[in-house]
């Protein structure tokens, strides 16, 4: 069957025709080497593996190249700062960048063993190919497509007309694609660095006709695809983020360069999302393998879990969702270890019966790698009443494809004579009808990390995998979306406090022990969402469960945006009166008796002693005295749990707290509730260490984001304000 695949230049998917019969040129953008690589990055290698996979088993010969950029200056943002994140790294770590680009490199090369990626035929490193994009920098200067200025030299999006062609991006687009801090040098804001002089102390430099200096962005993978696959190429692959600018770019100077089309079939892969957001380091999303290691999974159960949503969609990516996608890989690999057993059936399918499903699979598969269609054939086929020798080899041309290390799972099933002696020990037992000794024999080999199967081919034995070792004290929850709401439902105490704990042990038992020993006269229970703590946090929340009735606690499998965690508190409570409280907050006295008497007026929908005023939606300051303010501060926030259906839940677009106390305060007031402040509450703020052991610029960064949304949603609603009218 051949290949159809969406084509990001023509829009169209378009079957698959290389330049050379039988042959194939395929470049991948690889990883940027001063951190780990997170999986949303492996998501789109994982795609550029199938594709070779496919094409392999079409009978192609793919000559395949991935480039590491291993100077962190490579991206074009970070050349506009002056910055350059290995050098960054290498001074906080001292070492130097080649030291930490080489770590890296290692470490992502076993990562994507461990993904079963097959390596790519050449992986250059950007450090060793300067001379080639200079070179190639030199062409385009001579051709009169880049020019220079005081050693920097940058290429001319006006000189060649089809930039854009590839984004789509019109001129107007390009522009608004343009950071504030432009370059004053070049002559039009849309162009880019091709080669930039090296600053003063700058130790990563290179010599060239300009001056002693450093390679931009784009030019690096035109050089290396240049040399390794020549001027043209049959398939280049990459995340939809290098669309723009990077492909653009590369793209514009490699075919200004030689005058001929550059690549065949540009083919991009879609986002993986977490949280239903972007993987970014920022955010705390951006997992790696270490991580999900870290959680129990096996790494080809994300590569299983990549295979249930096509290339060009956005998957989104939670614990829950890998846990199903583990449990079906064990069960392929089950079946694989059953089919291969020297008693299994010995029959054959009629030919045509494999046929139907060989071609049913690969036809799939060659329709724009559709492979979650491709996986549910693979299902029909293993439930089928096909023999089972004919679906072993069926499976395991599949796999061939699927990358899923099927044929490894006898080798990594086989177990040593001694075990297997007590196997067939047990199973004599069992006839014998001493079954309580026979669960001993079973206990004694799961001890040691054996799993027996009983089943009508007899008795069989094999290793548990790390992933089925690996124990999960209680059951959490990797979405809010997971957690049923109790909205409807009566309620059920006077108060729900809502609590997200993550680490700081001390402020979480501060904070919780103030609310339970302020609540005499009044009935409250305590939600406490237990948002991806490591510290020690979880098993001390799940012991204070046990002693103390009034306490719920929800776990969380890593860690979720602070609104998302919010929303898990606000729906899981029954109280008639919610109150969410920093784990930096500490109740000092019978706070619940004023919060109640506050809002009794139906015409309040947010009370807590931190209130906030502003005159523009740009600026706004704590008040002193009570009263309706205009947002309410999230050390204390208290509403009535009747209104969340009317003011709705937080949005989880807010990972970060920063401000989300100001929008959710403004979803109360745009349904025409009061926000009231009464300073004299009886509760002390501490010092809030999620903030204070952040860097400062990390928090920034994140707070004016927070920020930039509540704007696009409120900043011009001056009506809401108290002051307005």
């Amino acid at each position: 069957m051949s290949l159809r695949i969406f084509n990001t230049v023509s829009r169209n998917v378009e079957e698959f025709h290389p330049r050379t019969a039988g042959k194939v040129s395929m470049y991948t953008c690889g990883p940027t080497v001063y951190r780990d690589a997170h999986i949303g990055n492996f998501r789109s290698y994982l795609m550029a593996d199938w594709i070779r996979r496919f094409l392999e088993h079409d009978g192609y010969e793919v000559n395949h190249v991935k480039n590491i950029t291993d100077v962190g200056h490579m991206r074009q943002e970070v050349l506009e700062q002056g910055e350059d994140k290995v050098i960054a790294a290498a001074l906080a770590a001292g070492k130097t960048p080649e030291e930490i680009a080489s770590y890296y490199t290692e470490v992502f090369m076993r990562d994507e063993g461990r993904l079963n990626i097959l390596p790519a035929t050449v992986f250059p490193r950007a450090t060793d190919h300067v001379v080639e994009m200079v070179e190639l920098t030199r062409r385009l200067v001579e051709k009169g497509y880049a020019y220079e200025v005081r050693g920097n030299v940058y290429f001319s999006v006006d000189s060649f007309p089809d930039y854009g062609a590839l984004s789509g991006n019109t001129q107007g687009g390009l522009l608004e694609g343009v950071r504030a801090e432009v370059d004053p040098l070049k002559r039009d804001v849309r162009d880019f660095t091709l080669w930039k002089a090296a600053e003063p102390g700058r130790t990563l430099k290179w010599p060239s006709p300009w001056g002693d200096g450093f390679p931009g962005w784009h030019i690096e993978c035109s050089a290396m695809s240049e040399k390794y696959l020549g001027p043209q190429l049959d398939i280049h692959t990459g995340g939809v983020d290098n669309i723009f600018p990077h492909h653009e770019g590369e793209k514009a100077q490699s075919e200004a360069s030689t005058g001929l089309r550059f690549v065949g079939y540009w083919v991009h892969g879609q986002h993986l999302l977490a949280d239903g957001m972007k993987m970014a380091k920022s955010w705390g999303n951006a997992y790696t393998l270490d991580n999900l290691a870290e959680r129990g999974f096996d790494p080809l159960a994300f590569r299983y879990l990549c295979l249930t949503a096509r290339f060009s969609t956005r998957l989104n990516f939670t614990f829950t969702a890998l846990r199903g996608a583990q449990r079906a890989l064990v069960g392929l690999r089950e079946r694989v270890w059953m089919w291969s057993s020297d008693n299994a059936d010995e029959a054959v399918a009629a030919p045509e019966d494999s046929a139907r499903w060989r071609e049913a699979f690969w036809e799939r598969a060659g329709d724009n790698l559709d492979l979650p269609r491709a996986l549910a054939t693979v299902w029909g086929m293993v439930k089928s009443d096909m023999p089972s020798r004919s679906k072993l080899g069926l499976l395991l041309e599949y796999d061939e494809l699927l990358g899923l290390g099927l044929a490894s799972v006898p080798d990594q099933y086989r177990v040593p004579a001694d075990v297997e002696a007590d196997t067939v020990r047990r199973h004599g037992l069992r006839e014998q009808g001493q079954f309580k000794e026979a669960d001993a024999v079973r206990e004694e080999l799961r001890g040691q990390h054996y799993l027996i199967r009983d089943g009508r081919e007899g008795t069989r034995v094999r290793p548990l995998s790390a992933s089925e070792q690996h124990v999960v004290p209680w059951r959490s929850v990797s979405s809010s979306h997971e957690v049923p709401s109790f909205a409807d439902r009566e309620d059920t105490v006077d108060f729900s406090v809502v609590v997200v704990a993550c680490n700081y042990l001390e402020d979480v038992q501060r904070c919780l022990s103030s609310a339970l020993s302020w609540s005499d006269g009044h009935s409250i229970e305590v939600v406490v969402v237990d948002n991806g703590s490591t510290d020690g946090t979880a098993q001390w929340l799940e012991d204070l469960t046990g002693r103390d009735g009034r306490v719920r606690v929800i776990h969380v499998d890593h860690v979720m945006g602070d609104a998302a965690a919010k929303n898990i508190g606000l729906k899981q409570s029954l109280g008639r009166t919610v109150i969410m409280l920093d784990t930096s907050a500490e109740i000092t006295g019978d706070m619940y008796t004023a919060l109640a008497r506050q809002l009794e007026d139906a015409r309040v929908g947010v009370v807590g002693p931190f209130g906030l005023r502003t005159d523009d939606l740009r600026h706004f300051d704590e008040v002193s005295v009570a009263g309706e303010v205009d947002a309410m501060q999230a050390y204390c926030f208290a509403l009535p749990r009747a209104y969340i259906k009317l003011a709705g839940l937080l949005p989880e677009t807010f990972r970060f707290y920063r401000n989300l106390d100001i929008q959710y305060s403004f979803q109360f007031k745009d349904q025409g509730l009061q926000v009231r402040a009464d300073p004299a509450l009886p509760v002390t703020r501490h010092t809030h260490r999620v903030w204070s052991d952040m860097a400062e610029e990390e928090r920034e960064k994140l707070s004016q984001s927070n920020f930039r949304r509540f704007l696009k949603q409120w900043g011009e609603r001056k009506d809401l304000l108290v002051g307005s009218g």
